[in-house]
């Protein structure tokens, strides 16, 4: 596994760097810089301002660090190795992020924060290296060249990550919290497991429901295998939902209720409809992305599923799962990784105030 971290100048690449060091057993591996030090990461002198303070002697980590010309020279050295925890913080551009996501077991993940908390750690960094820190004004200006300008164009690898992680984190020890809950090494943010990949299509199923109250998709799964799929809407043949096929649906009635006056299947009917009985063996799974209401959890159980899987809950979850219970389905729900846009923060409930930031250009 490669993990490549990515992002604006003291947003936390280092930080997540050592995290994964220290807590999974992670590698450092590193990229020759052959451009210009941008001037994001100079002081007010235009020196260049180190990650840390440069130690007379590098540990026996840092020298052992793997250090490549190119990204080429390191992917062949990487996967050689593909089984063993390598992480990357030398992400410069999109040549780069081009190359490494062709394979299979690179992750990109991007951390980013409010630039006001970002010129505070920096002003530390300069401090720290005893070197005079930019004016917010400079460092904000820089840092507008850094994610929209060529060379590098930061701003488009950071919405190429997998994991987009805002980090506005006051300490480390709330970072690596957030951390911990994330389980960035999880095998399947690299190759979804089976759930997630059914899940994936139920989804992907939703995308096409013409009903006015709510999308929902669902697959049939026999031996790893599907054997159809169906999402919500109006019966073949009538007026979709969507353009006012389904009265009940577009005038916004509560959940729940004249549920005898709505014209709409929903994705769990279609989806058995398609597979017919005949198809659905012992062992045959319903992924839903939505748990299913009582009148399908009726026949989901008479039809013979083994299985029912599902990611939101619903407001019938209770009854569903008591005749599933009884009708001896099992009933589980899928929590995958979290991906997506994550603010580290609100994870550990340590949200910083940002009015509350002493500024001092």
């Amino acid at each position: 596994m490669l993990i490549g971290v990515c992002g604006g100048i003291c947003a936390g690449k280092s930080s997540i760097s050592d995290y994964l060091v220290s807590e999974h057993g992670f590698k450092r591996i590193r990229l020759e810089r052959t451009s210009p030090t941008p001037p994001v990461e100079k002081s007010a002198t235009n020196e260049h301002v180190p990650d840390s303070t440069p130690r007379e002697t590098p540990t026996d980590e840092e020298a052992n660090e793997p250090l490549f010309p190119n990204v080429h020279s390191l992917l062949e050295f990487v996967t050689k190795r593909w089984r063993e925890r390598w992480v990357t913080t030398d992400i410069w551009d999109e040549s780069i992020v081009d190359a490494l996501l062709r394979r299979p077991f690179f992750l990109l993940v991007s951390v980013d924060a409010p630039v006001s908390v970002r010129w505070e750690r920096f002003k530390a960094r300069c401090i720290s290296a005893q070197l005079p820190p930019p004016t917010l004004t400079d460092f904000v200006v820089r840092n507008d060249a850094h994610l929209f300008a060529a060379p590098t164009h930061l701003s488009a690898l950071l919405h190429r990550a997998q994991l987009r992680l805002l980090n506005a984190t006051p300490s480390l020890s709330s970072l690596h919290a957030s951390l911990r809950s994330l389980d960035l090494p999880n095998p399947s943010r690299l190759r979804p497991s089976w759930d997630a990949y059914f899940m994936t299509l139920a989804s992907l199923a939703a995308q096409r429901s013409n009903c006015m109250k709510r999308r929902v998709g669902c697959v049939l799964v026999s031996n790893n295998r599907v054997l159809s799929t169906g999402y919500n809407g109006t019966p073949r043949g009538m007026r979709n939902c969507a353009d006012g096929g389904c009265p009940r649906c577009n005038a916004a009635a509560a959940g729940g209720s004249s549920l005898a006056t709505c014209l709409c299947l929903h994705a769990e009917e279609n989806a058995l409809l398609e597979a017919g009985r005949e198809r659905i063996k012992d062992g045959t799974i319903l992924y839903c992305d939505t748990c299913p209401c009582l009148t399908c959890s009726i026949k989901i159980t008479q039809v013979g599923i083994s299985e029912v899987v599902y990611s939101q809950a619903y407001s019938m979850d209770t009854e569903a799962a008591r005749i599933f219970d009884e009708g001896g389905v099992g009933l589980r729900q899928f929590v995958p990784p979290r991906d997506g846009l994550v603010d580290l923060a609100a994870l550990a409930g340590t949200e910083v105030d940002l009015a509350s930031l002493e500024i001092k250009p």
